[in-house]
């Protein structure tokens, strides 16, 4: 961890039961399983204190620990289903961790469906939110490659606009994308805030976000078998890298 800054804990989310591609945060991919990458990424950067994964499965949590992450207990069932928000466990985890003596201003959130997040990445993040006063949380975004501005709504044979905004003689839906505002999509590869959003005010992101731009494929996230081989292939290509495995 780096001398005077806040202390702060990486929690990596990884229940068990995805349906899309099975058992993905432990699925190997470049010889090793998938969590294992943002363990070591959020090992190597240096700023935690304690990398912790959050997960119902006991084969997930051997696997997690032999990378080098604690799991010091198990997530309850009721907050590891499909639809299960993440501030439940969130709140459950930093809440057990305080009740074993263990207390950190902030938490990072790295999801291990992003594989492609360095430690650069973090480290990178983490000094951009600490060099800013007044914000919550940080949330790692991406230029948006479908903008909003012309998708729709449709309610029967009839549509709507999604975002009716614009002079009526030029509505968005009808401009050319390059003269659009810049619109930014959140990716899932990293977000960090102070613990006392989840703890006091029983929210992730608090009301003051500022943004972290991810470059290249750091933002890259596994949700489908696309992009398991879209992963593969990426890996296999040299045109993202992984983070090294020690």
């Amino acid at each position: 961890m780096i001398k005077n800054s806040p202390s702060a804990i990486a929690l990596l989310p990884a229940r068990s039961g995805s349906k899309r591609v099975a058992d993905k945060n432990i699925r190997p991919l470049a010889g090793h399983p998938m969590i294992a990458y943002t363990i070591s990424a959020a090992i190597q950067s240096g700023i935690f204190s304690a990398v912790v994964v959050s997960t119902d499965s006991p084969q997930y949590a051997e696997v997690a620990r032999i990378y080098g992450a604690e799991v010091p207990f198990l997530r309850p069932v009721e907050m590891s289903g499909d639809v299960s928000p993440d501030i439940d466990w969130l709140h459950y985890t930093l809440r057990r961790l305080r009740e074993l003596g263990r207390e950190y201003d902030c938490f990072s959130l790295l999801r291990p469906t992003s594989p492609f997040r360095l430690p650069e990445t973090i480290q990178r993040a983490w000094n951009e939110f600490v060099a800013v006063e007044g914000v919550d949380s940080l949330r790692a975004v991406e230029k948006c490659h479908e903008h909003p501005g012309k998708m729709w709504v449709i309610r029967g044979k009839r549509m709507m606009p999604l975002l009716p905004i614009g002079p009526a003689e030029q509505p968005w839906h009808s401009t050319p994308y390059q003269a659009l505002p810049e619109v930014y999509i959140q990716n899932a590869s990293l977000e960090i805030a102070w613990t006392r959003v989840v703890l006091e005010e029983h929210t992730i992101a608090g009301n003051v976000v500022m943004p972290f731009l991810t470059q290249n494929y750091e933002g890259f996230d596994v949700n489908h078998p696309y992009d398991w081989e879209l992963a593969e292939k990426l890996v296999r290509t040299g045109q993202a890298k992984l983070p090294e495995i020690k």
